[in-house]
């Protein structure tokens, strides 16, 4: 796999801009109509959607799908790979899991990865991310909290939906909902790499920004097909060392759907 020219054009175009991170667990449909299409292969990455610059990444901390069965550990699944991207003496590592889906019912996969020195910030990011795959018909389980120290829960149903719906969330930490939290919004512009990227007319298009009422409750009307990640951001009550100091982190509650066109 290969970051193509056309990227390395739209990177020049964002080379002034400041970056939105946002962790991406990325299945490969989001929507299992029958056990004929029940294997899934899932994109695990850190990144910035958009503009499609990715960080490297080191193996998550934990890796698993919450199911009407529980919580299933699925860290031994994953596989690291390399990507060239720009130049290819230039790499970046994301990392890939291939799950076959055995039962009806919602199956929401979450990641918990490594902290990521951001020296730009002077600080580390952690993003616990999420993404919820349906199957089979039996709609059950989307709306439930994983359990994770910060989250978005969905309130409305996060799949089956048409472009220009509105997906409404809860942002949540340590149980609580965050009132007036900060949410940043990407599209993960992948066509990009076909030569149809969304060029953004200005910076502020680049990351839509919004806010949770007092009950941490938000909603976003998504304008195009594809993919659409949500990153709600808190400052941790625990701090971590870098070069001998203590160092503030950055955690965020990240929640991917994806839309389609109607015909």
């Amino acid at each position: 796999m290969r970051c193509l020219s056309v990227v390395f054009g739209l990177l020049l175009f964002f080379s002034s801009v400041s970056f939105a991170h946002f962790g991406a667990v990325i299945p490969s449909t989001d929507i299992v109509p029958t056990p004929d299409a029940a294997a899934l292969q899932l994109e695990i990455k850190f990144m910035h959607p958009m503009e499609l610059h990715y960080m490297e990444m080191a193996k998550p901390k934990e890796f698993g799908v919450v199911t009407r069965g529980g919580k299933i550990d699925l860290l031994d699944s994953l596989q690291e790979t390399k990507r060239e991207c720009i130049d290819p003496k230039q790499t970046f590592t994301y990392w890939l899991s291939d799950y076959k889906i055995k039962r009806p019912g919602d199956h929401t996969f979450y990641v918990i990865p490594q902290p990521y020195w951001e020296p730009a910030e002077d600080l580390f990011i952690v993003h616990y991310t999420k993404v919820t795959v349906a199957a089979m018909g039996l709609e059950d389980g989307w709306d439930q909290p994983v359990g994770l120290e910060t989250e978005i829960v969905p309130l409305s149903r996060p799949y089956g939906l048409w472009t220009g719906n509105l997906f409404s969330g809860q942002v949540m930490l340590h149980g609580k909902p965050v009132p007036y939290a900060e949410i940043e919004v990407e599209y993960l512009n992948e066509t990009a790499e076909i030569g149809e990227f969304v060029k953004p007319p200005a910076d502020p298009f680049i990351t839509q920004v919004i806010k949770s009422d007092g009950n941490g409750v938000f909603h976003y009307a998504m304008p195009r097909a594809g993919w659409w990640g949500f990153s709600a951001l808190s400052e941790a009550d625990w701090q971590l060392e870098h070069d001998g100091e203590k160092k503030g982190v950055e955690i965020g509650a990240v929640f991917w759907v994806h839309t389609r066109d109607m015909d």
